[in-house]
């Protein structure tokens, strides 16, 4: 069996909690995955809030967000003390899942203001992955150098940007394939339904024409 996995999830003030619902729902599910730490910040509260029609209490946000394993630990992103604060503190990923602008900035200058910027801080000095999952658009001329900054630093910048040559027809097709590049990227493959096999399809065909 694969080494076990130890994965942070953050969620921020940004739309899409949606997404994060789906990646915590796999990595509970999975068997590679032996512990969950998840941070959701006061603005992501209001967020999931908002996007599934529930209160802001915690019980409320779980329940949203569909937490049910003991495998999650919450962990609450205003406390500074949080066991995700060191680096000796093993986690193998950390994935922010959505991202807002503001939360790459502070991440990229090393600015700190809640737990879930501290261990995005503490990933990238230790060398672990880290991935930003901005949800932002348009996008100024601060929020590219920022991106630019922080990827300069080590971080991986996946914007939640649908894709369409898969022609999705619902908003759980466009969650779905979204979490499971992720879940590709961290090194935790689900399955392999968004890999192309090297057949001459039409999807791909659409895929070349729209890349060049």
């Amino acid at each position: 069996m694969a080494e076990s996995r130890n994965i942070t999830v953050a969620i921020t003030g940004a739309g899409g909690t949606g997404a994060a619902k789906r990646l915590l729902q796999a990595l509970q599910n999975d068997a590679r995955v032996t512990h969950i730490d998840l941070l959701v910040s006061a603005n992501g509260r209001k967020l999931v809030a908002f996007e599934f029609g529930t209160g802001e209490d915690q019980d409320s946000m779980l329940q949203a967000l569909g937490v049910t394993s003991p495998k999650v630990s919450v962990l609450d992103a205003d406390d500074m003390t949080g066991p995700v604060t060191s680096g000796s503190y093993r986690n193998d990923a950390m994935i922010v899942l959505p991202c807002a602008a503001g939360v790459l900035g502070r991440i990229a200058q090393a600015q700190a203001q809640s737990l879930i910027e501290r261990a995005a801080d503490v990933a990238l000095k230790q060398r672990r992955m880290l991935v930003l999952c901005l949800r932002e658009a348009p996008l100024n001329l601060a929020h590219l150098r920022n991106m630019v900054a922080v990827t300069e630093t080590g971080a991986i910048v996946y914007p939640m940007i649908p894709t369409y040559y898969n022609v999705p027809k619902t908003l759980a097709e466009l969650q779905d394939e979204l979490v499971e590049r992720l879940l590709e990227l961290v090194g935790l493959p689900e399955t392999d339904r968004y890999q192309w096999d090297g057949s001459n399809t039409a999807a791909h065909r659409e895929h070349v024409l729209e890349h060049g």
